[in-house]
């Protein structure tokens, strides 16, 4: 499977390249995340689970990174296991440009998966990683998204029970602290 795309992204590049090496963001943005551990020097372990079609399955596997320039490029390359259900493996090149809005961050991956998942057929396959992909970017817009000004409340949300901090990104690398805490 090939997948290329491109997504705008409102923040800097640095923000954004700080964000995809960020154990504690990946979780959240990863769709199905259970855990994400390690550093970008030794790679990162993580659980996910997901279900593709029929298929459901905990994948647990290894991602490393590779070719980095900070706020420019990198290059991922991981496997994962789902025991029956099968295997995934393959890589991304992700390059980060400047623009009017922020961020313009560009991806090539090509995968291959095996077993189980390989029986569902490449539409399938192909819909699911485009959903999982669009999913990944709306988090982490939300994960970078800038806080109101203070004093400025967001509008309540009728669903703001399942609603995710904003900005707390920003605050991880050292933004202003939260006067809650």
């Amino acid at each position: 499977m090939q997948m290329s795309d491109q997504k705008e992204i409102a923040a800097d590049p640095a923000s954004v390249y700080a964000a995809l090496l960020n154990p504690e963001v990946l979780k959240a943005c990863v769709p199905g995340a259970q855990e994400v551990t390690g550093s970008p020097e030794e790679g990162f372990e993580a659980k996910v689970t997901q279900k593709v079609g029929p298929v459901k399955a905990t994948f647990t596997g290894k991602v490393t990174l590779s070719d980095m320039v900070p706020g420019e490029t990198l290059t991922i390359t991981g496997e994962g296991k789902g025991g029956a259900a099968g295997f995934a493996k393959g890589g991304a090149e992700v390059t980060l440009t400047p623009s009017d809005t922020g961020t313009l961050l560009s991806y090539d991956v090509e995968a291959k998966v095996g077993g189980k998942l390989a029986q569902l057929g490449s539409r399938i396959i192909d819909g699911f990683a485009k959903k999982m992909a669009d999913q990944f970017f709306t988090n982490l817009q939300d994960a970078l998204a800038p806080e109101p000004p203070e004093g400025e409340a967001e509008a309540p949300d009728a669903d703001a029970g399942d609603a995710k901090p904003k900005g707390w990104f920003r605050k991880l690398l050292g933004g202003t602290p939260d006067e809650s805490a």
